[in-house]
């Protein structure tokens, strides 16, 4: 079973964002960052979502978010599925921060229930399978839209996500270059998906 530990963002300034990260966020050992000069140009492949219980915790987060250096994408409103908004860290990393519920139910705990890193694929198909023979367990699978795996033994989810489909709902064009700047940190060895998203052992 492949599961996920952590996620470690490359950046261009270690110290400043580390500063927006624990302004922002409050984020700790889920995610973590390194210095890296990589080239790196327009979407980057994924998104990270921050998942909470109410929309009041979504504003904290948002106001917050913006007011250590984040640019909206998207602002925190209602929608079908839920509330939420779009930000992009100063790092260039899309946070998305929803919740399922429209009602507030209590004050803003600034809690984070569950974050889930959405990678944005070339072919659905391909890179599922890939994941399954991988030992990740489907949880929720729409065709070629979208696909959830079971999460219930990692730190951080894993989904994905057609990547025009997920650079439309970051509020983005969908074309990029270069480097995710991501590394996803979970399992014993070393791989990289079909999508060029890298894998590295939890206990580097």
């Amino acid at each position: 079973m492949t599961s996920i530990e952590f996620l470690t963002i490359e950046v261009a300034d270690v110290a400043a964002a580390e500063r927006f990260y624990t302004d922002a966020f409050g984020l700790g050992k889920q995610v973590r960052l390194r210095a890296s000069e990589e080239p790196t140009a327009g979407f980057r492949g994924f998104t990270v979502s921050l998942v909470v219980s109410q929309p009041s915790i979504v504003n904290g987060l948002f106001g917050a978010a913006l007011a250590a250096g984040a640019t909206e994408l998207k602002p925190a409103k209602k929608s079908l599925w839920g509330y939420g908004g779009v930000v992009q860290a100063p790092d260039g990393t899309i946070w998305q921060l929803a919740t399922s519920s429209k009602k507030d139910t209590g004050p803003d705990s600034r809690h984070i229930d569950e974050i889930v890193v959405l990678l944005g694929v070339s072919d659905m198909a391909v890179t599922k399978r890939f994941y399954v023979d991988r030992g990740l367990t489907v949880a929720k699978s729409f065709g070629s839209k979208y696909v959830e795996f079971d999460g219930s033994a990692s730190a951080v989810k894993l989904s994905l996500y057609g990547r025009r489909g997920l650079a439309k709902v970051a509020g983005v064009t969908p074309e990029g270059s270069g480097s995710h700047r991501l590394a996803i940190g979970g399992g014993e060895e070393a791989f990289t998906d079909p999508d060029g998203f890298v894998w590295e052992p939890a206990a580097a």
